[in-house]
């Protein structure tokens, strides 16, 4: 079902539209059978916080903005259900940012690297990097250990969206400040993030996005305050309040 088969006004539209991207995506050979399950897990989440962002992730976002416009080498990996739900978001992003993009896979093939590559190019995204796969991630005995020397290999700043928890601790023994969205506030892949986004990844890219554009023009001394003053220990707790007390639903 494409996205325009499903009416707006259905009260379940984004939840409708985000199912359907990832169909898509296991069709096209993009997203891996995985993938759904992971999306099902996400959307469990999603729900009890209200399918809303919380204030903590609002904050997270600008914290996130604040750190990629500071670094020197930005880098967004994508794996196979980000490039089904936001390609063009994330291109966006990597403008606003001057960020590289960078395919990163578990279930990694050559043929699937170049589907999600073309996918990507589709959406706006001319340079993606990924398939040179000239550099490892110490400590990791699995396919997401391939990354970019000049890419993943290089960053100082990585968003690192819909992650897995090993990969997740490995980059951040490689002292990489890394920016994780994921809608449970408990995985590992949150606990270790420098900046945990607890929120929808088809909110939090734009999200993001917005607050790097609003920013832009900040001080590098405004960009590091913004950055000092975050807290991720306190935004993961006000995440897993709100889920625990169902104050982000209705």
């Amino acid at each position: 079902m494409s996205d325009i088969e499903i009416p707006e006004s259905h009260p379940r539209y984004q939840s409708l539209l985000t199912r359907h991207r990832i169909e898509d995506g296991v069709e096209k050979g993009i997203t891996s059978k995985q993938g759904l399950i992971a999306q099902g897990r996400g959307e469990a989440f999603d729900y009890l916080l209200g399918e809303q962002t919380i204030p903590s992730a609002d904050a997270a976002e600008r914290a996130a903005a604040a750190h990629l416009l500071l670094a020197d080498h930005p880098v967004i990996s994508v794996n196979g259900n980000v490039a089904a739900l936001c390609p063009a978001e994330i291109g966006d992003l990597a403008e606003a940012v001057g960020a590289d993009v960078e395919v990163n896979l578990f279930n990694r093939t050559e043929e699937r690297m170049q589907a999600i590559a073309d996918h990507l190019h589709e959406h706006g995204i001319e340079q993606v990097k990924g398939l040179t796969a000239d550099g490892r991630i110490p400590g990791l005995d699995h396919e997401r250990a391939k990354v970019d020397a000049d890419g993943i290999g290089s960053a100082d700043v990585v968003v690192v969206p819909l992650e897995d928890g090993d990969r997740a601790e490995a980059l951040g023994e490689m002292d990489k400040t890394e920016i994780v969205v994921d809608l449970n506030p408990m995985s590992r892949s949150a606990q270790v993030a420098t900046v945990p986004i607890v929120d929808n990844i088809m909110r939090a890219v734009p999200n993001i996005t917005a607050h790097a554009r609003e920013l832009r023009d900040a001080s590098r001394e405004e960009l590091e305050a913004i950055v000092a003053e975050f807290d991720a220990d306190e935004a993961l707790e006000a995440a897993e309040q709100a889920i625990r007390s169902g104050e982000g639903g209705e």
